[in-house]
């Protein structure tokens, strides 16, 4: 279980990068946008492509980045000055990544398996720190021996990355650009008022979007040790649970709030669905029916929630109420009205 529960926190660090992206352009821009689907998958296939042809793998995570970047934007472009449906734009550039992705990898699937990835890089790295052998010894003194993970290298590596892209999301959004992407997407016709250029907004919101959806990409190819051409499949749903989850458990009040939301939901995500995979009657192809089923459970329970507090507090209303009339002399309220 503990493993699990590790392997499942690990990898829901990295796809939080992903969910953090989507965050960008769902909430912020209010963008529906489903290049994420091409776009996680272009991330994997640069960086697995140039790593199996003897390329640093940081640089070609780097490089990942920026075809994201590229998909991202060019998505916007389809949108502002091609005049096309956001939905649809967003269809039509992930419809074509497909292609693009076959394209760069040369066949379906790019093993990793034998190849110098960051995650070996960090791996080989950290074990010359000694912080592995601390670590274990400690677990193994409270009695978690049985379940210590053959490297903790992966795991605070990717939370110094996912947390430092959340700190420039952050500061980013608070910037006098990032302002007027957030009033884009709060209300286009304001701020066009304002003499700023939606336009270039959507654009860049977008591509700083796929970008991280690719680094995610790139980062959970080298993890995983391939690179699918279908490996993004859904993952606009996976994105969006991690979103809504987030929100619903950890709240919105602010920038930072949210972002910390969204990393959290996306770790909560990995773990339900490892959980869920655990019971007897499911198998690995459900997974897609536990994802619709979490984010259907994660859209309708606030909902319920809201009610039963709502009316949990009119009750509380009503009854404060009565007995402040209970109170009054000869059962007359404050204005001297007989209660019945």
């Amino acid at each position: 279980m503990f493993t699990a529960i590790f392997g499942s926190f690990e990898s829901g660090i990295i796809y939080a990068i992903m969910a953090l992206g989507v965050y960008l352009s769902f909430r912020i821009l209010d963008f529906p946008d489903l290049t994420v689907d091409g776009s996680f998958v272009t991330g994997a296939a640069v960086a697995a492509t140039l790593v199996v042809s003897g390329m640093n793998p940081f640089i070609a995570t780097i490089l990942a980045v920026i075809a994201g970047f590229a998909a991202g934007c060019i998505t916007g472009v389809l949108h502002t000055f091609g005049k096309i449906n956001a939905l649809l734009s967003g269809i039509l550039m992930m419809i074509a990544l497909y292609s693009i992705n076959l394209r760069i990898m040369g066949r379906s699937n790019v093993p990793l398996l034998n190849q110098d990835t960051s995650f070996t890089t960090v791996e080989s790295s950290w074990s010359k720190l000694g912080i592995d052998s601390a670590l274990n010894n400690m677990l193994s003194a409270i009695g978690l021996g049985e379940f210590l993970p053959n490297t903790w290298g992966i795991l605070f590596f990717m939370i110094i990355v996912t947390f430092l892209i959340k700190f420039f999301t952050d500061r980013f959004l608070r910037t006098e650009i990032g302002l007027a992407l957030r009033a884009t997407g709060d209300n286009q016709r304001m701020i066009r008022s304002f003499s700023a250029n939606t336009n270039l907004l959507i654009i860049l919101g977008l591509g700083i979007s796929n970008a991280m959806v690719a680094l995610s990409g790139a980062l959970i190819a080298q993890y995983g040790g391939f690179a699918d051409v279908g490996m993004g499949i859904g993952m606009i749903i996976i994105g969006l649970a991690s979103v809504i989850i987030g929100e619903a458990l950890f709240g919105t009040k602010t920038i930072v709030r949210t972002t910390l939301a969204v990393i959290g939901g996306a770790i909560i995500y990995r773990i339900v669905v490892s959980m869920a995979l655990r019971v007897e009657f499911l198998e690995t192809g459900d997974m897609k029916l536990i994802t619709a089923t979490i984010v259907i459970l994660a859209l309708v329970m606030p909902r319920f929630m809201d009610r039963y507090k709502e009316r949990k507090r009119k009750a509380a209303k009503h009854a404060q109420r009565l007995q402040e009339l209970a109170l009054t002399p000869e059962g007359k309220d404050e204005s001297g009205v007989t209660i019945k």
